[in-house]
């Protein structure tokens, strides 16, 4: 059984709590690992060190810190199989899933050692003769970054290569379900030589920990990719103290698909795309709007895709979708069907949990459902798609954009203006068309509305970690 360690100072250790908790696999229940909550005295120790390795680090030439990261994107391509292993063990998705994640996390932090790089100030000249205007490009300090349990390999590795990249140092909190995964992408990290005290690691209770960690003085910057409930209070702390924040946070995507889409293409292809890691997707397409013209076809062809997923443990080969991450996944699932179901909606495929072990639910098709509904109004999270039929394009924009999220949407449709109509009037920080694409290093990635503010990767991949300072000198 495994017995996972803090990082603090440099050294892991075991927290200086006397809580311990248990890490379970979700595909069999069993108990995989355990560790010891940090305690107060550990969260201050680590802000300590992340002080301190905030001088080593920002004293690093940029190019140097750029070696340095692409070096642990190489070294957790090299691990991929060894951390790929560990991701499902204690996440649920299928290895082909895994090792996809780590290839993406190992591509953030080649990107960051890049961007890395090209940080840059500029010499401006005064008004008046011999003043000289000098524009610096600094790291903003230490930084307390929180990752998630769904992608906590690439989603932890974005935050830290845009930090480590600027020249910050950080005290990472990642999710307690799978902390195998996020130590593991710490160690590449430490092993390609990033300083010890530059990034530190605690495992414990999350209101704790963030708490802690926004109201201490030396913590200058908040980055945190969760729900929007959590997002909210943790703006909302940091903003008394003045702290800015970055928040990738929940989305409710809608999917529109047209009268001229192809429709069973279409069908197929969405199935892929919304059961990825059981349907555990902050963009994941989640309310599905189907033209009236082609809503049966569309149905039908999408049940069918649905019913013949292969649902298993993921470590087994041909698995196409996993477990849920957690016990609460799989009560929530069944909450939002039956209150569904209660206001009218009919069940095409699933509706209930897989088996009396592991945390599997079937991959679930509703049709009629009401949009008063929980699941049209919250996120889903999970493998449940509700599909509503349309009338006008100007209907659907007003469905698309009836919820408060605005992450992501995705359109179906090859007419031009219809195309256009739909991006300049979606309310969406990312939209596809005739694409579900995934969050790759090169693209910057943020939501708006309650899905959050500040985006991660692209060329803006460091901007918010780095503070602009004015010098003027005569």
């Amino acid at each position: 059984m495994n017995n996972y360690k803090l990082l603090i100072n440099g050294h892991w250790t075991d927290g200086s709590s006397d809580v311990r908790e248990q890490v379970i696999d979700p595909a069999n229940e069993s108990v995989i690992g355990e560790f010891l909550h940090a305690s107060a005295e550990d969260i201050d120790a680590a802000v300590a060190s992340a002080k301190e390795g905030l001088e080593e680090w920002k004293a690093v030439p940029q190019w140097k810190r750029g070696e340095i990261l692409k070096r642990s994107a190489d070294l957790l391509r090299a691990r991929k199989s060894d951390i790929a292993a560990i991701l499902t063990q204690e996440q649920g998705k299928p290895l082909a899933e895994s090792e996809g994640e780590i290839e993406r996390a190992a591509d953030f932090l080649e990107w960051g050692g890049e961007e890395a790089r090209r940080i840059a100030g500029r010499l401006i000249q005064g008004r008046t003769p011999g003043n000289r205007i000098e524009i610096r490009k600094m790291p903003v300090g230490v930084v307390a970054a929180f990752s998630p349990w769904n992608f906590p390999v690439v989603l932890t590795a974005k935050k830290l290569a845009g930090l480590l990249g600027a020249g910050c140092s950080c005290v990472l909190k990642p999710a307690e379900e799978t902390p195998g995964s996020s130590i593991a992408l710490v160690q590449a990290l430490v092993d390609a030589g990033v300083p010890g005290k530059a990034i530190n690691l605690l495992l414990g209770k999350p209101g704790d920990i963030s708490s802690r960690l926004i109201e201490h003085p030396a913590v200058r910057k908040i980055t945190f990719t969760g729900s929007s409930p959590v997002g909210k209070l943790l703006a909302s702390k940091s903003g008394e103290y003045m702290k800015p924040v970055t928040m990738e946070l929940g989305g409710h995507s809608p999917v529109i698909v047209a009268q001229d889409s192809d429709v069973e293409s279409v069908a197929r292809m969405l199935v892929a795309k919304k059961f990825f890691n059981a349907g555990q997707v902050c963009v994941s397409p989640t309310r599905y709007f189907v033209h009236e013209s082609v809503y049966e076809r569309f149905v039908a062809t999408f049940t069918a895709a649905a019913a013949e997923l292969n649902v298993g443990d993921g470590r087994q080969a041909g698995t196409q979708m996993g477990p849920l991450a957690n016990i609460r996944r799989l009560d929530a699932m069944q909450a939002l069907v039956d209150d569904a179901c209660h206001r009218g909606a009919k069940v095409e495929v699933g509706g209930k949990r897989l088996g009396d072990k592991g945390f599997f639910f079937a991959p679930t098709v509703l049709t009629n459902v009401h949009p008063d509904s929980e699941l049209m109004k919250t996120e889903i999270f999970g493998p449940v798609v509700p599909i509503t039929p349309y009338r006008t394009d100007e209907e659907v924009i007003a469905l698309s954009n009836s919820v408060d999220y605005g992450l992501a949407a995705y359109v179906f449709t090859h007419d031009p203006t219809r195309q256009q109509f739909f991006k300049d009037n979606i309310y969406a920080g990312t939209i596809g068309v005739n694409d579900v694409p995934a969050h790759f290093a090169e693209v910057p990635l943020g939501g708006w509305g309650d899905s959050g503010y500040g985006v991660e990767g692209g060329i803006e991949a460091l901007d918010a970690y780095i503070k602009t300072q004015y010098v003027s000198q005569c």
